[in-house]
């Protein structure tokens, strides 16, 4: 049996290799000139990531998030445009019916910084031509990302979005020739200078030692045509699983309650509420380095450089390296596919491919934000720096990738190393295994177990609310409370004791308060 599984680990790490990394010398960094920041982020990522300074374009643009459809042409396409015609990056030709395009592309990704417009504002329609429109090509406002990743085709309508002929792809972007027309755009971004630079230092660190930690998930339970969102999460769920990544699910209607204690969170996704809640607005919150965090919502982008409203701007802020936004409503099709954007990242490709992969459109309202040629999981083939807060998220990808097809193998060596490190974590992972595998009898067991072993409050909550959330799904209501009711004695006004007081609300709503008794009208003599 052990020559067996090291010939399969063998053979699961051959696959597991790094993809090569873009070519710098394919990047174009662009920056807007009226901000002395983003002219420092430019030239600091350039060094950083070996990009020729030939590569690195100032441009005069408004230095404010939103820009009117003229200010984009005048300032963004049409510069930027003359730059490819006079660097001669690419080399245009007139197809028959009068599209211009290029057919040589030197150039293959854009990356905006900080200080460059992400939104273009929607241009007024006559309501007598908007009538006659479907709902998504009466929509002429875009993410300047996306806008710009159709920057080489000329005489294309600006209504509506485009096609992405990279969308579901498993190649690098630059080996088809029929994306030669298209490009990736990526943008380093955020709330603040300090934010977005550390996006980059946070990117190239983390690639060093691997993205290592717990995913997770914040399934929203919609139905009819919205049920693709919760089916991209479940799809996640079961990737993370087969390569070896903890993963815990919120099955509630609600997003994850406040003071809800995550521990090491490298991965997150979840939707549906306008703006950031739950666990990201406690302020000793802060993602693992390098974590990729993205939140679902129509307008998640709309403010990205504010850290409080909306969910791309306060995750980065709470330490997020990477994440995909909506500057605009998109419709939910029209958005990143979050499970093949999880794939791609763990099978490798960059941060920029793999959204590029994610986004069934173009010129739409989609934008993706952290260092483009960040690749997080690099080291998931168990190469790289082995940092101490690593080593037991590394053991358990290990142990996963090597027994996951032996259920009883992989529940004893888990065990095994919860006996042996005395480490609670390893039964806490073994519950949310046995939970994600439908045997809830086991998930409760091992809950137990890591109860009573760690030693921390926020430890001890985050087991309750598993146990908790079993029981509501067996429908045990009373097991649910007491369960919760029990954790609370002693954090009663404790900020570990709310998202407990939270739940007990939630299957125990308050009575509304008493009316207030109504006063007798006096009359008027």
């Amino acid at each position: 049996m052990l020559i067996r599984i090291s010939l399969l680990l063998a053979a699961l790490y051959s696959t597991l290799q790094a993809r090569p990394s873009i070519d710098p010398t394919s990047v174009v960094i662009v920056y807007n000139t009226n901000n002395a920041e983003s002219s420092k982020l430019a030239f600091y990522y350039a060094r950083q990531r070996s990009i020729p300074d030939e590569n690195i374009v100032g441009l005069d643009t408004p230095d404010k998030g939103h820009i009117s459809r003229a200010e984009y042409i005048s300032t963004i396409q049409n510069p930027l445009r003359r730059q490819f015609q006079n660097k001669v990056w690419w080399k245009l030709a007139k197809t028959a019916d009068g599209i211009i395009l290029p057919l040589e592309n030197k150039k293959r990704l854009l990356v905006c910084m900080y200080g460059v417009p992400f939104g273009i504002l929607q241009q007024k329609i006559p309501k007598e031509e908007s009538d006659k429109m479907h709902i998504t090509q009466r929509a002429n406002s875009a993410a300047v990302d996306s806008e710009l990743a159709v920057l080489g085709i000329q005489g294309v309508p600006i209504q509506g979005p485009l096609p992405n002929k990279y969308f579901k792809k498993d190649y690098a972007f630059s080996s088809q020739r029929e994306l030669t027309p298209y490009f990736m755009v990526g943008r380093i971004d955020g709330p603040d200078f300090a934010t977005s630079k550390r996006l980059i230092d946070d990117a190239i660190a983390t690639e060093k030692q691997g993205l290592w930690g717990m995913c997770y998930l914040d399934i929203a339970l919609k139905g009819g045509a919205y049920k693709i969102g919760d089916e991209w999460l479940k799809n996640i769920d079961k990737l993370n699983w087969q390569k070896g990544i903890p993963t815990t699910v919120d099955n509630n209607k609600q997003t994850y309650l406040s003071n809800y204690p995550m521990r090491d969170v490298s991965l997150y996704y979840g939707w549906y509420t306008s703006t950031v809640n739950g666990p990201f607005r406690n302020p000793d919150f802060e993602f693992k380095r390098g974590a990729v965090a993205i939140h679902l919502h129509s307008f998640s982008a709309s403010n990205l450089r504010d850290k409080n409203k909306h969910w791309v701007g306060p995750l980065l802020y709470k330490g997020a390296a990477a994440t995909v936004g909506n500057v605009y409503e998109p419709y939910l099709q029209m958005t990143h596919y979050f499970d093949i954007l999880n794939d791609r990242l763990i099978d490798g490709y960059t941060f920029i491919e793999a959204a590029s992969m994610a986004i069934p459109v173009l010129s739409w309202q989609n934008v993706a934000i952290g260092d483009p040629l960040y690749q997080p999981f690099k080291r998931l083939d168990g190469t790289g720096v082995i940092e101490e807060e690593d080593k037991f998220y590394r053991s358990i990808n290990l142990t996963f990738n090597a027994w996951k097809s032996y259920a009883k193998q992989l529940k004893t060596k888990l065990t095994a190393g919860a006996i042996n490190k005395n480490d609670a974590r390893y039964y806490e992972v073994l519950g949310l295994w046995n939970l994600h595998s439908g045997d809830s009898k086991q998930a409760l067991a091992q809950f137990s177990y890591a109860a009573k072993k760690y030693t921390t409050s926020s430890d001890k909550v985050r087991i309750a609310l598993h146990l908790a959330n079993i029981y509501v799904g067996e429908k045990k209501k009373n097991l649910a409370v007491g369960t919760l009711e029990e954790a609370l004695i002693g954090r009663q006004k404790h900020t570990s004791g709310r998202p407990l007081k939270s739940m007990l609300n939630i299957l125990n709503p308050p009575p509304p308060p008493a009316a207030e008794p109504r006063k007798k009208l006096t009359p008027k003599n």
